[in-house]
C-alpha cells in the first residue's frame, strides 16, 4: 500500500462516498468518549477502559498491519522489509501516539465533559505547529498565528462552560474540588494532544515507506502490548484498587467492545478510505463534524449541558483550526516533496487525531 493511495484524490464520481467515509468516520471516532464516560458510570476507571479497549482492538489491528504488509511485499518485495531501527521507531511511535495519548486522554474524561476533551484534541494541528517552530526552527507565519489564538480562545470558552458546570461535570471526581479536577482534566488531555502531535512528527519517513494503515497497525500493536501491561501492573501495584474488571457488569464489557470496533478500529480504515477517495484536505475538513457530533452525542447520551459558551466556544475552535489548514497550505513554488517528507502535515493531524 503506497503513501499516494492516501494523498491523491479519486474522480469526481468517488467524492460523495468518500466524504461519507470521513464524516462516519469523524462521528464514530467521536463516540469514544461517550462510551468511556459510560462505563466510568458503570463503575470502570480509566486504566480498565484502556486496557479493555486495547486487548479486544489488538487482533483487528494485527489483522490490519498483516493486510497492509502483504500487499507492500508483494508490490515491493523486499524492500518492503523493516530494519531493525524502523521496528524499534515504530515501538516509539506506538508508545507516543497511541499508548500514552490514549492513557492520557482517557484519565483526563474521568474529569471534564467529552465536549471539552474534543475541542481541547482539536488543538492538536497547532501544537505540531509549534513544536516544529521550536525543533525544527519552522517560522509561524502572522495568519498561522492567529489562527492559533482563535482556537485556544475557543478552548477558553468551551473550558469556562465546564468551569460553570463543575459539580455536574466533574461528578466522578472523588478526591478533588470539582473545578480543581476539571483543571487537572484539561491539563490531562492537553498532555494527551501534545503526545500524539510527537507521533505525527516522528512518523513522517516511516509512513513514507510504510503506507499510513500499515504503520497505524503495527504502532497500535505495540501500544495495545504496553497498555495490557501497564493495566496489569496498576492492578497489582494497587491490589487491585485500580484496573478492576471482575465485578464489572456485562454492559461494561459491551460498552468495551463497542470502543474498540466501532470507535476505535472502524474509523481509522472510514477516514483513511475517505482520504483515498477525496484527499486528506477535504477529508479533513469533513471530519471537522467531529466536535459538533460529540456535543450531540454527550447531550442526549450523557445528560450533559449545553450552553452557548459550549457551541460559540466550539465554532471558534474549529474557525481558528480551517483558517490555519488554509494557512499553512505550500506555495506553488514549495520545494520538492523530498525535502519536505519528514515535516508535520496539519492535514494528517485534523484528519487522524481522534484515533486516540
Amino acid at each position: 500500500m503506497s503513501t499516494s493511495a492516501f494523498s491523491s484524490p479519486a474522480p469526481d464520481k468517488h467524492r460523495y462516498h468518500g466524504l461519507l467515509f470521513a464524516v462516519a468516520g469523524a462521528v464514530a471516532f467521536s463516540g469514544k468518549a461517550i462510551v468511556a464516560k459510560l462505563m466510568y458510570r458503570l463503575g470502570a476507571d480509566p486504566f480498565a477502559v484502556v486496557g479493555m479497549r486495547m486487548v479486544m482492538a489488538f487482533p483487528m489491528f494485527l489483522a490490519m498491519a498483516w493486510w497492509a504488509g502483504r500487499q507492500q511485499r508483494e508490490a515491493l518485495g523486499e524492500a518492503a522489509l523493516l530494519s531493525r531501527t524502523q521496528r524499534w521507531q515504530i515501538v516509539g511511535l506506538g508508545f507516543s501516539g497511541y499508548y500514552l495519548a490514549s492513557t492520557l486522554d482517557f484519565m483526563g474524561l474521568k474529569y471534564i465533559s467529552a465536549s471539552l476533551e474534543r475541542a481541547i484534541l482539536y488543538l492538536n494541528p497547532t501544537i505540531v505547529l509549534l513544536l516544529s517552530a521550536i525543533w525544527l526552527r519552522h517560522r509561524v507565519r502572522w495568519p498561522q498565528l492567529f489562527a492559533m489564538l482563535l482556537s485556544y480562545a475557543g478552548v477558553v470558552i468551551v473550558w469556562l462552560h465546564d468551569w460553570n458546570s463543575a459539580a455536574l461535570l466533574a461528578a466522578g471526581s472523588r478526591d478533588l474540588d470539582a473545578r480543581q479536577a476539571i483543571t487537572l482534566g484539561s491539563v490531562l488531555v492537553f498532555l494527551s494532544a501534545v503526545s500524539y502531535a510527537v507521533y505525527l512528527m516522528g512518523s513522517g519517513q516511516l509512513v513514507q515507506k510504510m503506507g499510513s494503515m500499515r504503520l497505524v497497525g503495527l504502532a497500535s500493536c505495540a501500544a495495545c502490548g504496553m497498555a495490557v501491561l501497564q493495566w496489569w501492573a496498576v492492578h497489582t501495584l494497587t491490589h487491585g484498587g485500580q484496573g478492576h474488571v471482575a465485578d464489572l457488569p456485562w454492559q461494561a464489557w459491551a460498552l468495551s467492545a463497542v470502543n474498540a470496533s466501532l470507535c476505535t478500529v472502524l474509523p481509522v480504515w472510514l477516514v483513511m478510505r475517505g482520504v483515498q477517495l477525496v484527499g486528506a484536505s477535504m477529508a479533513s475538513q469533513a471530519g471537522m463534524v467531529g466536535p459538533l457530533s460529540t456535543i450531540w452525542m454527550a447531550a442526549w447520551w450523557l445528560g450533559e449541558p449545553v450552553t452557548w459558551r459550549l457551541i460559540v466556544g466550539t465554532g471558534t475552535v474549529l474557525a481558528g483550526i480551517v483558517i490555519l489548514a488554509r494557512a499553512s497550505r505550500p506555495a506553488p513554488q514549495a520545494e520538492p516533496e523530498n525535502k519536505n517528507k519528514n515535516k508535520p502535515q496539519l492535514g494528517q493531524a485534523l484528519g487522524t487525531r481522534a484515533k486516540a
